[in-house]
């Protein structure tokens, strides 16, 4: 789970400054403020860790990718490559990390929090490369080991530590390499040193971070008629939560029994989403089944209120279908994952759309087969009510005000800036921007004189 991100030189952004980030991180703010940015980052750098190919820094993507930030320069503030592009991370192991010095067995290293700190710049022709690698094994506050990869003045690189002691094998000084990647010290480095192994430790850690992000965008698919399924196994809902259905009927057949909060009651998976989709306001009844005993196609019956015949998920509105891989991927994730959610809401009636603060509530304290799921969600939205629900909750003391940080993106003289909403036990925000949803006030006093005028006109009405 993430617990600090500092972006700087990425994109609209000059220095996002360190952000917290809570189990439920809320990003609000008008349109190009610079909110999808930081997911945008955080994307790129995932399909850098999937990419077949090392020697690049950053994979920038394409019309295939997990996002598509088009050249180096594109994604550099100002489009100054003389820049650099910095950013650092801080999260929390989903296992404590040991490392031991082979050279002095007696000595160790441990941490549950682990940093990591990366300069990239552009080389000769303007591609991206990693100039500082750093990384900070830490329990809880206390830094227990740092490690540094930095190029020098002559363009070579140097290992280095404040607390380890790296012992160079025997024989030539040969030069270390460039990183691999943005995070990778690569095999041939490590075996310049007697006891550096551990670094490969490191970079496991960091893919399994990025292999734990999962997205879903904006955009989502068209409800369809049919669903084929034939028993394969989803990582996640898809991007566009076309793989929504197959992720249900994956999650029912291998026996997962999710529960919304500690002690709460267990339910298979599909009954557990249809009380959800229930609960919030969507539907009266929801139903995934078989079109004929041996068919691989599936199809989703709806009711919208007790009355009412129960339809394809096609014939009723468009709404059911926007939300479904929202509410199916905050459960459907694998435990210890992170998901990035932009604008949930949409296409949803406000009731509803607080109705999804709640989801996002449970999926943070919910427990899967008796275990806590430990998901976090960064969350970009527009919604007012959500905002209003999650101030609800924590009055309620039903979400903790360490469980939540609330960000709003404003951009100020051309240059965007992001703040943290201050929000007290009782749900109160004390440092709430100017037009935080609009200017609500101008419109109301605008629609009174509007009205006096029209009335003063017309003396009889």
């Amino acid at each position: 789970m993430l617990k600090k991100l500092h972006i700087k030189g990425f994109k609209a952004w000059k220095d996002t400054k360190e952000l917290r980030m809570a189990p439920l991180t809320v990003l609000f703010g008008p349109n190009s403020a610079g909110k999808s940015s930081i997911g945008h980052l955080l994307l790129a750098l995932k399909q850098t860790v999937l990419s077949a190919d090392r020697r690049r820094a950053l994979q920038l993507g394409d019309s295939k990718s997990l996002v598509d930030l088009g050249t180096y320069e594109d994604c550099i503030y100002s489009h100054d490559i003389a820049q650099t592009l910095d950013f650092s991370l801080e999260w929390t192991l989903p296992k404590r990390l040991e490392i031991r010095d082979p050279m002095k067995p007696k000595t160790g290293f441990g941490g549950s929090n682990l940093g990591l700190e990366v300069s990239i710049e552009a080389n000769g022709s303007g591609q991206p490369v990693v100039s500082n690698l750093r990384y900070r094994l830490a329990d809880a506050s206390l830094e227990t080991l740092d490690i540094q990869y930095s190029r020098v003045d002559d363009g070579a690189f140097q290992l280095n530590s404040k607390n380890y002691a790296f012992v160079r094998t025997m024989g030539r000084a040969w030069p270390l390499d460039e990183p691999e990647k943005f995070y990778r010290i690569s095999d041939q480095t490590r075996a310049r040193f007697q006891n550096s192994g551990f670094l490969s430790d490191l970079a496991l850690a960091v893919e399994a971070l990025f292999g734990s992000i999962h997205h879903l965008g904006p955009l989502r698919d068209e409800p369809r008629r049919i669903y084929p399924w034939s028993g394969e196994s989803f990582e996640d809902v898809g991007t566009k939560g076309e793989n929504v259905i197959g992720a249900m009927l994956t999650a029912q057949a291998q026996g997962r029994k999710i529960n919304r909060k500690a002690k709460a009651a267990n339910y298979d998976f599909i009954p557990f989403i249809a009380q959800w989709l229930k609960d919030i306001g969507v539907i009266h009844s929801f139903n995934l089944k078989q079109v004929a005993e041996g068919r691989k196609e599936y199809e989703v019956l709806i009711k919208t209120s007790a009355k009412s015949s129960e339809v394809r998920i096609t014939d009723v509105g468009f709404g059911i279908s926007q939300v479904l891989p929202a509410i199916v991927e905050s459960f459907y994730a694998p435990q210890d994952s992170i998901i990035l959610m932009e604008q949930p809401e949409i296409h949803l009636h406000p009731q509803v759309q607080a109705g999804l603060a709640d989801v996002f509530i449970s999926a943070i304290q919910s427990r899967e087969n008796g275990n806590p799921r430990n998901v976090q969600l960064i969350v970009e939205s527009h919604s007012e009510h959500f905002l209003n629900r999650l101030q609800r909750r924590i009055a309620e003391q039903v979400l903790g005000p360490d469980e939540v940080a609330i960000y709003f993106c404003s951009s100020k003289r051309g240059e965007p800036s992001i703040e943290e909403l201050s929000i007290d036990e009782f749900g109160d925000i004390s440092n709430w921007p100017e037009n935080f949803f609009g200017n609500e006030m101008e419109d109301l006093t605008a629609r009174t004189v509007a009205a006096m005028a029209r009335k003063q006109g017309k003396p009889d009405a």
